[in-house]
């Protein structure tokens, strides 16, 4: 059948009142050049059309050239989609015989595919467009994840997933378009209509692997790219292509040779390296139909700190000039509304004038070294509702402080070294509380924290040596980095069953913790964490788990036994490394990574079976674990770091599958060699 080309169909589509069956209520919409909105392909034009009874806008497909099946796929495609409600598809019809177009030898019908339209732009383009965007970055990666996730649970697959299909939405969001190559459940036993882009399909893939799983390999090197670009934008530059992201067919079937691959893993980052894992067990076994969802779970990117509208700066010399001093020595701007500086050190008692809104920055700050401020207490009237950054920062002397009940907004650093403080209460009004906003406090025992507060920043408690017990609010979702750095005697804490991401160092020597049990909904845990608890003794870890950084257990000496959650795939580097009494860990079987020391001086480990899919052992993994005396390697082990087992004086075997002693000749040591049994050989 000879199809159209695209000028007959615009031709036929301006006056589709008499050429359209079931549209004939559409019409073409023409942008500021008069011309049709449309794009086309090698097979298929595509025109943005609206309803003229109600104004909704919609996509129809007009095909160019013949396709065997086509119909029969679109029907059967269009039937499984109506079962289907997710913001990630677009509601299609397929007419048979719908639009008359004169293609010079009178007029014939011809089929089109109707689609909602979705306003966006690719995600190839729009990943371009904000290079220089890292929060748009992030959250890029972040929902491509979320859609790989949803995507891998269903009964069916796109079929052609690249970055050309796959939109994203004004507000971030994504949806898929072009149907062509999709498998549905009806379609079990057919072969694919279509082979999908080779910079995004698994290198061994025929037109014979056709099911639920042909997206699994495009979901992983699409994530990786994506993650990997959030991380270094550069990275698109240096080793992307205009027709592609970061890696190619080429790449896909000489991966040793790719400089991308090769150069930037491990990376400095552990989820980074946890996606890359994700890829390369993808690529070796081209589905991924033993991997839960979860793995395609990123963590969240932090919303970029609160700017307030409300002026909290620093007041500036000619500000303060024309400012009113008070008896006291403090200086307000001449409505009242924001006290700008206070220049009287001695001041030892206060009560800021009613009316007064703001706070600035610095007000109370003292800048001498050797004359700290004698601010004992203050009172700020219900009026207040910003205190700006550093507003009391080395108050040294200050003991109390009593807070506006209408305060929405601490600034970073606000009480920072007040270090006579010892308890202080936070009214619930309070929306944002800065980073390192009690840092130094470090005679602050006891602390309430407002129930609608989604954030603590970073460094908020560091160093708060007597903090002894806090209460977290039901609303919290985010720890920052160093939160309770070094709060000593923080010995129980409960966290609420909102978080999902506990920051790098933010429990980080906290000694008299003894047992924590983290809530479902947790997906990330920082680096160096937990590092340094030396009186833990009890972890517990949910399911929802997806990140475990560098260092987060280091030093967990009275830790003796732990499961990882069936949901991580990546052990980071040093995570449980000086861990002397670790005896028993549970690895799940999803695990393909372990970083570098990651077990490093784990002195009680006796024994430890590693799960089949693991491909990667990094440098010193296992180092001087003195008491290990077998482990077993499973088939898929692609790489063991040097000196993985160096110093394991106990180590009589080392257990391997049959037939694969060359493999693993390959990959140890010669000193090792004579350790390596096959099942059926005895441990000596």
């Amino acid at each position: 059948m000879l199809y159209p080309t695209i000028k007959q169909y615009i031709d036929a589509l301006r006056l589709a009142e008499d050429n359209f069956d079931q549209l004939a209520s559409y019409r073409i919409v023409t942008g500021v050049d008069g011309n049709p909105v449309m794009s086309s392909g090698n097979f298929a034009v595509v025109f943005k059309m609206q309803d003229s009874r109600d104004g909704s806008f919609h996509a129809v497909k007009c095909f160019l050239k013949d396709q065997p099946g086509r119909a029969e796929a679109y029907h059967l495609i269009a039937e499984e989609l109506e079962q289907v409600t997710s913001s990630y598809l677009a509601h299609i019809r397929f007419l048979e015989r719908e639009l008359i177009v004169d293609t010079g030898n009178g007029g014939d019908e011809y089929p089109v595919l109707v689609m909602d339209w979705v306003e966006g732009i690719t995600l190839d383009r729009y990943l371009r467009q904000h290079l220089s965007d890292p929060y748009a970055l992030g959250m890029l990666a972040y929902q491509f994840g979320r859609l790989a996730a949803w995507l891998l649970t269903q009964p069916f697959a796109h079929g052609d997933l690249k970055p050309d299909n796959i939109l994203v939405r004004p507000d971030g969001t994504l949806v898929l378009v072009d149907y062509d190559g999709m498998f549905v459940p009806a379609m079990q036993g057919q072969r694919a209509p279509e082979m999908g882009s080779p910079d995004f399909r698994h290198p061994d893939r025929t037109d014979a692997d056709f099911s639920e799983h042909i997206d699994d390999f495009a979901l992983a090197s699409i994530l990786l790219s994506l993650r990997a670009v959030a991380h270094r934008p550069d990275y698109l530059s240096r080793y992307g292509a205009a027709d592609r992201l970061l890696l190619s067919e080429a790449d896909y079937r000489s991966p040793e040779r790719c400089a991308f691959l090769r150069q930037e893993f491990p990376s400095n980052s552990a989820e980074l390296d946890r996606v890359y894992a994700l890829f390369l067990l993808a690529l070796r076994q081209k589905t991924l139909v033993q991997v839960s969802f979860r793995l395609f779970n990123l963590q969240k990117p932090i919303v970029p700190p609160l700017v307030s509208e409300v002026n909290t700066a620093p007041a500036t010399d000619e500000e303060i000039a024309d400012g009113v001093e008070d008896a006291y020595g403090v200086v307000y701007s001449r409505d009242g509304t924001e006290l700008l500086k206070c220049n009287n050190f001695d001041l030892k008692s206060y009560h800021v004038k009613m009316g007064c809104k703001v706070i600035r920055g610095y007000a109370f700050y003292c800048d001498d070294f050797f004359h700290s401020h004698s601010l004992v207490d203050i009172t700020l009237p219900d009026s207040l509702t910003h205190i700006g950054d550093s507003a009391f920062n080395c108050c040294k002397n200050l003991i109390t402080i009593k807070l506006s009940n209408n305060l929405t907004y601490i600034g970073t650093a606000a009480f920072w070294g007040c270090e006579k403080m010892t308890s202080i209460n936070l009214p619930d009004s309070l929306t944002h509380i800065g980073d390192n906003v009690f840092k130094r406090c470090k005679r602050l025992t006891t602390i309430t924290l407002p129930n609608c507060l989604t954030n603590i920043g970073d460094g908020a408690f560091q160093w708060c040596d007597n903090l002894t017990a806090i209460t977290l609010p039901a609303s919290l979702t985010h720890i920052g980095d160093r939160a309770f750095e070094s709060c000593e005697r923080l010995s129980a804490i409960t966290f609420p069953a909102s978080l999902t991401h506990i920051g790098d160092c933010s429990f980080q020597w906290c000694k008299k913790l003894t047992s924590i049990t983290l809530p479902e909904g947790l997906t990330h845990i920082g680096d160096s964490a937990f590092d340094g608890c030396c009186n833990l003794i009890d972890i517990t870890l949910p399911t929802s788990l997806t990140h475990i950084g560098d260092r987060a257990f280091a030093g967990c000496v009275q830790l003796t036994s732990i499961t990882l959650p069936a949901s991580l795939s990546y052990i980071g580097n040093g995570t449980f490394i000086d861990c002397f009494n670790l005896a028993i860990i549970t690895l799940p079987a999803s695990l393909t990574y372990i970083g570098k020391r990651a077990f490093e001086r784990c002195n009680n480990l006796i024994a430890i079976t590693l799960p089949d899919r693991l491909m990667h052992i990094g440098d010193e993994a296992f180092e001087n674990c003195r008491n290990l005396t077998s482990i077993t390697l499973p088939s898929c082990l692609m790489h063991v770091g040097e000196d993985a087992l160096w110093g394991c004086k106990s180590l009589t075997a080392i257990r391997i599958p049959q037939g694969m002693k060359e493999h693993f000749k390959a990959l140890l040591p010669s000193g090792l060699h004579s350790k390596l049994r096959e099942p059926d050989e005895p441990p000596f």
